[in-house]
């Protein structure tokens, strides 16, 4: 089991869940961030740290989010960890407003 980073972390990329996680799990881009499966330890921890609600546990992602589950085991290995807080992308925070947070 591992957790997965989905798309409302795209435009995004806070990185609460960075300061919690105690392996160095996710990478990011300039899209957004995301967690390799192989690297995570599934303790959970980032999942309420998120202000957007992107971050699942595997078994509980919704049918039209599982897609994500790929594009995080593909993308995550090849991009630089990201180990510390950082700012948010620039139109962050409404981001977060359009999706409801």
């Amino acid at each position: 089991m591992t957790f997965v980073v989905t798309g409302n972390c795209q435009r995004c990329r806070f990185t609460d869940c960075v300061a919690v996680c105690p392996v160095e799990c996710f990478h990011g881009d300039k899209e957004m961030l995301y967690i390799d499966p192989d690297e995570c330890i599934d303790c959970g921890a980032c999942v309420p740290e998120c202000p957007v609600e992107a971050i699942y546990d595997e078994t509980e992602l919704p049918e039209e989010l599982q897609k994500w589950k790929d594009v995080n085991a593909e993308k995550a290995p090849g991009l630089p960890a990201v180990t510390e807080t950082g700012e948010p992308f620039p139109g962050a925070e409404e981001r977060k407003k359009e999706l409801g947070f």
